[in-house]
């Protein structure tokens, strides 16, 4: 069985999240590149989390967080 798509606030807000890993990450002067190296996180997959595409696991943007160098909480926050 398929698993039901997301719904469009369930959506919206993957997007969010993704707005606020760049925003943060640049905030930091870090290119995707160097959260990458930093992660081991595949750069393609990085692009698609950002772009709010790709709906990440917690550990993931515990390693996003710990790349940049914030708390984890600073990922999410509106």
């Amino acid at each position: 069985m398929r698993p039901t798509p997301p719904d469009e606030r369930v959506l919206a807000r993957r997007r969010l999240v993704g707005e606020q890993i760049r925003r943060v990450r640049k905030a930091h002067a870090l290119t995707q590149h160097d959260v990458c190296g930093r992660s081991g996180i595949d750069i393609a997959t990085y692009s698609r989390i950002e772009q709010g595409h790709s709906s990440p696991l917690l550990d993931t943007l515990i390693r996003i967080a710990d790349a940049i160098g914030v708390d984890l909480a600073e990922l999410v926050r509106r």
